[in-house]
């Protein structure tokens, strides 16, 4: 009799345990909609284009970092901009903006409060990859975290050639900036 209901005890520990750990001890966080945006001024304006279409990844197990997006999302409001935006980026050519690199800092999916993480990796946008360094945060939020990250980028070094009307050109430094919740995800 005592030997069954242990077994029953472990039974239920057991189910328990299959519904609750994946969440809990999760080692792949994924997102399909995430924001990037960016950031660009020309002398006495600036505007903001952004994407709810950020797609990514973060292996805990392997350190790994993987975030892409569709240029084509990218959205300033003004659709004249947004077309000349395209030509500029050569979607139609390199229709895709990637980030690939391995944290530097260690991440608790289980602790409380912010984590400041630092991010090495690879960034390729119109067909030329640079060495990148991004900080940011990572929050434990419900199963999920939640990224923050910003950092500039120069596009003479992406061979970007900024765009100008007349005599006035948009400036070559661009902020960019990323937010997502990253829920678990199968590896």
């Amino acid at each position: 009799m005592k030997a069954r209901k242990t077994t029953e005890r472990l039974l239920v520990l057991a189910t328990l345990a299959a519904f609750v750990a994946p969440a809990s001890y999760a080692q792949v966080f994924a997102t399909e909609s995430g924001r990037a945006e960016f950031t660009s001024s020309v002398p006495l304006h600036s505007f903001t284009g952004t994407s709810d279409r950020l797609v990514g990844r973060i292996d805990l197990a392997t350190d790994s970092v993987d975030f892409y997006l569709d240029l084509e999302t990218l959205d300033t409001g003004i659709g004249k901009r947004d077309k000349d935006m395209r030509k500029t980026l050569d979607t139609a050519r390199f229709p895709f903006a990637e980030f690939l690199g391995r944290l530097e800092t260690p991440v608790n999916p289980a602790a409380a409060g912010a984590q400041r993480v630092r991010v090495r990796g690879t960034f390729t946008i119109h067909g030329v990859s640079r060495a990148l360094v991004v900080d940011g945060t990572l929050t434990r939020e419900g199963t999920g975290l939640r990224l923050e990250a910003a950092w500039e980028l120069r596009l003479d070094e992406y061979d970007i050639e900024p765009p100008r009307l007349l005599i006035v050109k948009v400036d070559p430094v661009q902020k960019i900036a990323i937010r997502a919740l990253l829920n678990p995800s199968p590896r």
